[in-house]
């Protein structure tokens, strides 16, 4: 049988203390990102595994990260945030563990006790929409941060898309472009979301000199939503020339109305949407230009945070509110305003 390889044999070939490996391998101590990854990649080209659970005795910790949602099973964007905090996790030899409500409060409420009954050593919170989220008091107990809501209280840590610069961005972004009769296509509930992308909007608009034009669906941010304010805003507005949409779904239907009143996609109209939903915005024809959501870096975010809070609970404790800037992806559904 083959000898386990243990701490002190990846110590050697990294050519580093004992000390240094336990920190590169945990996220801990203040070691160079040179030192680090050549101790983790000595460990994995050694086949190192880390004993959990004496180092859960002497830390008094188990290396788990508990994952609540409320859509992991059903939303692309939950793949992103996943991948990200895994990514994070594992270069700090921590385990996440996923668990899904489906919106179900009481199957949450379980789901958290459970969590806390296998000792993790804190839990990220994530939403699927960026929203306002009254938290489980029990969530106090430990560690916590939310991703993709906010905690109307200020008592949780969170980290959100900035919303406003959103906005801004897609609409300046078709102002560049020389339009001026630009309709932001959003929906009436009121949000994080829908109200910081129309702040977004109305400052663009508004530092250019030109006037708001928007359009209020009743309906969820869908395709359906997009046709219906599509074609009012074709009524109201007869001479617009490009569309700022909440989300690439009603983006979608306005590419939908648009095929069916002949109008050409960019030539007649320039629209911008919100998500850069793979399955929508590279999939359309052409292509949509949109801003991407930061499901990755918030899903990083949030581990790395939780691991300041684990290991210094009050002085590394982050701000209340942390907002992450969002990348346009270009495609091909924005064209010059000519004349």
């Amino acid at each position: 049988m083959a000898k386990r390889v243990g701490i002190s044999d990846v110590a050697k070939a990294a050519g580093v203390s004992v000390t240094t490996v336990s920190h590169a391998l945990s996220g801990q101590g203040n070691l160079s990102a040179k030192t680090r990854e050549r101790v983790q990649r000595v460990a994995t080209d050694l086949g190192y595994a880390p004993n959990r659970i004496a180092s859960a005795l002497r830390l008094q910790r188990t290396g788990v990260i508990g994952l609540v949602s409320d859509e992991i099973a059903t939303t692309p964007f939950a793949g992103r945030i996943v991948l990200g905090a895994q990514d994070a996790a594992a270069q700090r030899g921590m385990l996440l563990m996923l668990v899904n409500s489906n919106r179900d409060e009481a199957v949450e409420n379980q789901q958290i006790a459970s969590l806390l009954a296998q000792q993790v050593d804190a839990i990220i919170y994530a939403r699927m929409s960026h929203v306002l989220v009254k938290l489980p008091p029990r969530l106090r107990e430990l560690p916590t941060v939310i991703v993709d809501a906010v905690d109307p209280d200020g008592v949780f840590p969170s980290v959100v898309p900035d919303e406003q610069q959103i906005g801004k961005k897609a609409t300046e972004r078709l102002i560049d472009a020389g339009h001026r009769r630009i309709v932001h296509l959003t929906i009436k509930a009121p949000g994080p979301g829908t109200d910081g992308r129309r702040a977004g909007y109305r400052k663009a608009m508004a530092e250019h000199g030109l006037d708001p034009i928007e359009t209020y669906a009743d309906a969820p941010a869908s395709a359906r939503a997009g046709r219906e304010s599509f074609a009012e805003a074709l009524t109201r507005v007869p001479q617009l020339t490009a569309v700022f949409a909440f989300n690439d779904a009603m983006a979608m239907g306005v590419y939908q109305v648009a095929a069916e009143r002949n109008l050409r996609v960019p030539a007649d109209v320039s629209v911008v949407g919100v998500d850069n939903l793979e399955v929508i915005a590279a999939q359309l024809q052409p292509g949509l230009t949109t801003v991407g959501l930061p499901h990755y870096e918030m899903g990083r975010w949030a581990i790395e945070q939780l691991s300041a809070m684990i290991t210094e609970p009050v002085s590394l404790a982050p701000p209340p509110e942390v907002k992450l800037t969002c990348s346009l992806i270009e495609r091909g559904s924005v064209a010059p305003r000519l004349g």
